[in-house]
């Protein structure tokens, strides 16, 4: 008698910016599935959002682009009303808009399909970066100052912008779009004359990790209608997984210190070998280490993430810790945040996917409504 192994569709590419992330992110996913335990059912996210089940040949393509020119010849066309038929779990590696930000999530639920990680509110609450903030401040977490600069005011009063940063912000500063990840449009603006004068600045080495407050602007708004301006914060960057539990609790691994020769860690440095260090566990004493872990499990249960979330932040000169970019969901390549911190709790990479997997049946079994 055979035995119907479960279906795990692993969602992958998709639309935004973070699409060849998502590719490398997901293409990991479906290689550490213990084939003997799950069938890997592969699903692209083309840029117009259709979806397609891709024989493994595709799946090791080298970007999105070299896999959509094979789509109509070699893949095949799914329709998302027929999910329930080919899968019985989505493991999402979409990241940033129509990702991890709640839209992928309210479709799975309408189609009636377990999935990892958070549900429709906490995704899109944390890909929000004011809205995010407003949440880590109601629960007590210390915020930076931010301002936020929409497209329409930015068009009918640039100057009076400018003031108004000036005086709730000053410089340094950094600028983003709100609903963004993987430092796509982020510039540092490092004085005040190019607050006051809105000058071009010079840009950095990468190319656009420092620049003028004008051309800042303008590069987060290229990327979404509104973008956020905060102060810049000196101290050591770091990100930390949080794991859900079976409880409805929260497990924190040990933190990663990144270190960057830009300002912050740029798109290059994030993803190119070389670039940036991840030293795991962060370099701080034993006794900072833990309250950076028992912290970022505040969080998690304060945002209703579920499964797994990705939190960054800085850890101040004067001890202050501040999480600046609650994340979802966290890139999955061989060299993340997610497989190095796993490593050090004796976890491999096909154990990883195995837990969060678990972890969504026991999420959607409890659930009432959406997750």
């Amino acid at each position: 008698m055979t035995t119907l192994l479960p279906r795990v569709g692993v969602l992958l590419g998709g639309r935004s910016s973070e699409r060849e992330v998502s590719l490398s992110s997901g293409r990991q996913v479906v290689f550490n599935l213990d084939r003997t335990r799950f069938t890997a059912v592969p699903l692209f996210m083309d840029g117009g959002g259709r979806l397609w089940r891709l024989p493994d040949k595709l799946v090791v393509q080298n970007t999105c682009a070299d896999i959509e020119a094979r789509l109509a010849a070699d893949a095949e066309r799914v329709a998302y009303e027929s999910l329930p038929e080919i899968i019985d779990v989505a493991f999402i590696a979409l990241h940033g808009k129509y990702g991890d930000d709640g839209c992928v999530q309210g479709m799975l639920e309408l189609c009636g399909v377990p999935y990892t990680g958070s549900g429709v509110l906490a995704a899109a609450l944390s890909l929000d970066k004011p809205m995010a903030h407003r949440l880590l401040s109601a629960h007590g977490f210390e915020v930076p100052r931010e301002v936020v600069i929409t497209a329409g005011a930015w068009a009918a009063d640039r100057d009076g912008c400018v003031a108004r940063i000036a005086a709730e912000v000053g410089a340094p500063l950094v600028v983003l779009p709100v609903r963004e990840g993987s430092s796509v449009g982020v510039s540092v603006v490092a004085d005040i004359e190019d607050i006051e004068n809105g000058g071009n600045g010079t840009d950095a080495a990468d190319g656009d990790s420092a620049r003028g407050l004008v051309a800042a602007i303008d590069e987060a708004l290229a990327w979404d209608t509104e973008a956020l301006v905060e102060t810049f914060l000196d101290g050591m960057e770091f990100s930390v997984i949080v794991l859900g539990t079976d409880d409805g609790g929260a497990e924190a691994l040990l933190p990663t210190e990144t270190v960057s020769p830009n300002p912050f860690m740029t798109y290059d440095d994030k993803y190119m070998p070389g670039r940036s260090q991840k030293i795991t566990p962060a370099r701080v004493d034993p006794a900072t280490l833990n309250r950076m872990q028992r912290e970022a499990e505040r969080l998690f249960i304060a945002f209703g993430f579920k499964g797994y979330a990705r939190l960054d932040g800085f850890l101040m000169a004067d001890g202050r810790l501040l999480f600046t970019d609650p994340n979802s969901t966290s890139g999955m390549s061989p060299s993340s945040f997610m497989f190095h911190q796993a490593a050090e709790a004796g976890l491999t990479a096909g154990m990883v996917v195995e837990r969060l997997l678990a972890q969504a049946r026991i999420d959607h079994a409890a659930k009432r409504g959406p997750l």
